[in-house]
């Protein structure tokens, strides 16, 4: 049984007497105290946080514990399904000789309990259809998806330069490759106020677009976009949504499915309201394998993310990275983080050692453990768990061993899966692509115009003697032109979205 001392610094750093997220009985040595007195602030879920360990330690089911607790709370949840296995938090779980186990030593209450779940999916096969406009999602994830360096980069921001002032439209990869056959063509004349741009270039943009169509992008570049409202959504029963990507599907294109998660977050940061501090979150996100996001970002993109997850906390949006190590995370990022549940790391290399050292550090200090013995001796299911408090001051670290989620611990069977599918509204609701005037109907057009085709007459202009006042002169400066279009230039170097839509749902 762990010391007094010990027992009166878990209660002090975890009032029971505040709305939180109960995550287990604390740990000291070989001891765990059956109660379940670790636990994490709602109101303070929005700050962010890390969920690290070695792989099999239990990181899942950490992110399965939380999720289906801010469910019950009424705070609508995303989290992405790499292997497959949260499909359970759909259905009820299931006791047995381990389980009961865990519930006794941690003294917790556990009750079987299903939660409400949609799946998304980027190909349409494992849920609704996500699909983003090329818009949308900018120049500066589009190049990471692809796979560009910094001179390519720059060529494609060009062409979404050359496509928003024309008002062409670039809603999918038919029109990118428009576009860009334009320019490298009968159109690279109007480069001129741009830049060139090299045809060796050109063809790298183009080959690395066929290689991606080949793996599936005309599925998730087009209309319907997805409309973010729909993450936000609430039972009528209160319990928030639970939104599932599922990836199984796409696990051998990680930079997308990684990509397109940030292309969803920095639209939210862009379209939600400024809220300030709430008293719970209005949408928790996790970020599984989030190395994934990270790995060969350019020094541009890496300063968007860090800015999108600074600053969408006071949109009353949460953001938890899963991934094997706090190295894992850029330093920028990873100081943004304030709630750190840090699940068993193994230290076989000098490497690992580093990186064990390093995680060490990132921990506020504490009297009752070495932690970097702590760390490589956690067991599976435990994990050193620091928050913030309510006055954002962060608690000690604490070995927690972790309560057992209420939903299933293994996937929905595959007709299980397939029933949810079939009876969801949403995935009927994106089901079927559409094909409006976009950059590739335009160019066409202007292409088959007859070259003395005659003119349009003009509308009415001002007479000669009346030149354009102060105001209309300022407005049509090249100045003002580069603020307009750098204001409704979104985040992430994306377009705004599509006009506003009728919402189908009452958000709550």
């Amino acid at each position: 049984m762990p010391d007094a001392p010990f027992l009166a610094a878990v209660r002090t750093a975890f009032p029971a007497d505040e709305r939180a997220l109960v995550l287990g009985a604390p740990v000291r040595g070989d001891a765990c105290h059956a109660e379940p007195l670790v636990r994490a602030p709602l109101a303070m879920l929005n700050r962010h946080g890390l969920i690290a360990g070695a792989t099999g330690t239990g990181k899942t089911r950490t992110l399965q514990l939380m999720a289906e607790q801010l469910s019950a709370a009424g705070v609508p949840v995303f989290l992405s399904d790499v292997k497959g296995d949260v499909s359970g938090l759909g259905a009820p779980g299931q006791a047995n000789e381990r389980l009961d186990q865990r519930v006794k030593d941690t003294g917790a209450t556990w009750k079987p309990e299903a939660f409400p779940i949609e799946f998304l999916s980027l190909t349409g096969k494992c849920g609704a259809q996500l699909r983003a406009t090329v818009s949308s999602f900018g120049p500066l994830l589009l190049a990471k998806v692809l796979g560009l360096n910094e001179t390519q980069t720059s060529v494609l921001t060009m062409v979404f330069k050359f496509a928003d002032d024309r008002k062409l439209p670039l809603l999918d990869f038919s029109d990118l490759r428009a576009v860009l056959q334009h320019l490298s063509g009968d159109g690279a004349a109007e480069l001129a106020n741009y830049g060139g741009m090299s045809k060796a270039t050109v063809g790298v943009l183009l080959r690395e677009m066929v290689e991606l169509e080949q793996q599936g992008a005309q599925a998730f570049f087009g209309e319907p976009e997805f409309d973010l409202d729909d993450l936000l959504r609430k039972e009528a029963d209160g319990r928030g949504v639970i939104s599932v990507l599922e990836l199984t599907d796409v696990q051998d294109k990680p930079a997308l499915s990684s990509t397109f998660m940030m292309w969803m977050l920095a639209r939210l940061y862009h379209e939600l309201p400024e809220v300030g501090d709430l008293d719970q979150p209005k949408l928790v996100f996790f970020f599984d394998e989030a190395h994934l996001l990270f790995k060969e970002g350019s020094p541009a993109f890496l300063q968007q993310v860090e800015q999108v997850v600074r600053l969408i906390r006071s949109k009353g949006v949460g953001v938890f990275f899963v991934t094997q190590s706090p190295k894992d995370v850029p330093p920028t990022v990873l100081g943004q983080l304030g709630h750190r549940i840090q699940h068993a790391l193994r230290a076989f290399t000098a490497d690992d050692e580093k990186a064990l050292k390093a995680a060490a550090r990132t921990f506020p200090k504490t009297e009752f453990y070495d932690l970097e013995e702590t760390l490589t001796t956690l067991g599976i299911g435990e994990a050193l768990v620091t928050v913030l408090r309510s006055n954002g001051v962060p608690t000690p670290p604490f070995a927690t061993r972790l309560i057992p989620p209420a939903s299933r611990m293994s996937p929905l069977s595959a007709a299980e899966f397939q029933a949810r599918i079939a009876g969801s509204e949403q995935v009927r609701e994106y089901a079927q692509a559409v094909d409006r005037e976009s950059a590739r109907e335009l160019l066409a057009a202007r292409m088959a115009a007859p070259a003395d085709a005659e003119v349009a007459p003009a509308p009415a202009r001002r007479a000669a003697q009346e030149p354009p006042s102060t105001i209309e002169q300022i407005l049509k400066s090249p100045m003002a032109r580069s603020v307009a279009t750098q204001i409704t230039r979104g985040l992430m170097g994306a377009l705004l979205g599509p006009p506003p839509r009728r919402r189908r749902r009452t958000l709550f």
